[in-house]
């Protein structure tokens, strides 16, 4: 022990003030962004996202196939309808292949331009853009929005807030609405709605989906995208330097500084930066893109559009702030070469086993059977010796029609010698339907040795091609 180093140690006593409590108290808190409205291309690009993903999202449930909802995924029945499509528990292989190509999908976008569905596609970004947009109808642009907040409580104020969050409310409702009409064919949901006859799980999750619209994209905004989404976290191993992502040029902009339009930069030592801070203001997650890419960057552009029209207005070359990767920004690449090199092997990878994923799965399904049909051998009944000295197995066959046609089926078995169904073969089914069908399968009793055998029942269609082969067991007792 050192005890010339403990000799010289000073206690210094904690006073009240200083206690846990109020050390708490000097962290400063989260900061209110008020994102200042922006023009130019990636904000386009932006809003036309914003209206296809909605007019998919609230329009797809209304669209009638047939004599149903075109896409329904009804639980109740255990069955999925995506336009001709109709898909059964059976199908979970289809289900996995999707979650793949989603999986691998945003591989390759992360890979080529770093988080562009975050800056476009995601639901909290498209539903943040929505409200914000009511946001500044109803309570100004950004700085009267802040110098209302800032001032006291007047009638004008509540007045603007009441709308604003009734607005909110509203669309918040409709889309929890619509998101169970996924779910519940829409028409009759919106028919107990008007009734006030809504089961309990449909009251539930409308409630939870709406609560979640609303408090994420009105209230929680980029603190989902800084703190809970996990993609931000681990985007950095998606990334390398050939990914394009928002990039403020810093060799070009610094030293950066406030100066006049007709200024002369090399007199004044200046880059081509003015300082302005509105690529800081324009930035839905608050930061600073001119201090190097960060994980809470979305990738949205708005600080680059922003930037193009402070540049036009000084009389500057656009792109001090644009989608370039690291390694064109070190070698002063061309556009050209920036693009090609985005083309790179990992690129051609991910995109070969997506588009042939892609292409199994589509393959799979058109030649996928129409109807599916299960094989149980009924336990509650022993394999039994009947008249004639026959033994008898009973099993339950279900047969689904996985079509939206009547659809006709015969059901033979083969395996052993002499074997034979001696209950109706015959089935009909109405579209979508399911039905399980009981069969006593008999062989003559000295055709095989005692045990278990392995026998075969084949299902036709009468009425389109399909033909299943389904494996079971027979029992001969001893």
């Amino acid at each position: 022990m050192n005890t010339e180093n403990n000799s010289t140690k000073k206690v210094i006593p904690i006073t009240p003030a200083e206690s846990d409590g109020d050390t708490m108290a000097h962290y400063e808190p989260a900061k209110t962004i008020y994102p200042r409205s922006v023009t130019g291309v990636f904000t386009n690009w932006r809003w036309i996202m914003v209206w296809v993903t909605q007019l998919i999202f609230y329009g797809l449930p209304w669209v009638e196939w047939g004599q149903r909802q075109a896409v329904l995924f009804d639980l109740g029945v255990r069955r999925f309808y995506i336009f001709g499509l109709v898909l059964y528990p059976q199908d979970f292989i289809y289900l996995t292949g999707m979650l793949i190509i989603s999986a691998l999908s945003l591989f390759l976008f992360t890979a080529v331009a770093g988080r562009l569905w975050c800056g476009y596609a995601c639901p909290q970004t498209v539903y943040t853009e929505i409200f914000l947009w009511i946001e500044k109808k109803i309570e100004g642009d950004r700085t009267a929005h802040m110098r209302r907040d800032a001032g006291p409580m007047t009638a004008d104020k509540l007045r603007r807030k009441v709308s604003k969050h009734g607005l909110w409310l509203l669309l918040a409702c409709w889309t929890g609405f619509t998101f169970v009409g996924y779910f519940t064919p829409i028409k009759v949901l919106a028919a107990e709605v008007m009734a006030l006859d809504l089961g309990a799980w449909e009251i539930f999750w409308t409630i939870f989906y709406s609560f979640a619209t609303y408090l994420n994209a009105g209230y929680m905004r980029e603190m989902v995208c800084k703190h809970m989404c996990p993609y931000a976290r681990f985007q950095s191993a998606m990334f390398d330097k050939d990914t394009l992502i928002v990039t403020y040029d810093t060799e070009r902009g610094e030293p950066r500084g406030a100066r006049s339009k007709k200024a002369d930069l090399s007199t004044l030592n200046l880059g081509a930066c003015v300082d302005c801070s509105l690529c800081v203001q324009v930035c839905p997650t608050g930061i600073d893109i001119r201090n190097g890419l960060q994980y809470e960057c979305i990738g949205c552009g708005a600080c680059a559009d922003v930037c193009d029209t402070v540049m036009d207005k000084v009389g500057y070359p656009r792109g001090l702030v644009k989608y370039s990767t690291q390694n064109a920004m070190q070698g002063h690449w061309s556009k050209e070469q920036t693009v090609k090199r985005v083309f790179r092997p990992r690129v051609l990878i991910y995109t070969t086993v997506l588009v042939g994923i892609v292409l199994a799965i589509a393959i799979s399904l058109a030649m996928r059977t129409p109807f599916k049909a299960d094989v149980v051998r009924d336990r509650g009944v022993m394999a039994r010796v009947v008249e004639d000295g026959k033994v008898e197995n009973v099993y339950s066959i279900q047969v689904m029609n996985a079509t939206e046609a009547t659809q006709r089926y015969k059901i033979s078995v083969e395996g052993l010698r002499g074997i034979q169904i001696m209950s109706d073969n015959m089935v009909t089914l109405e579209p979508t339907k399911a039905r399980w069908i009981p069969l006593r399968v008999q062989v003559p009793a000295e055709a095989e040795e005692h045990g278990s055998h392995e026998i075969h029942f084949i299902i036709e269609s009468l009425d389109s091609p399909g033909r299943l082969r389904e494996e079971s067991k027979f029992i001969v007792p001893r």
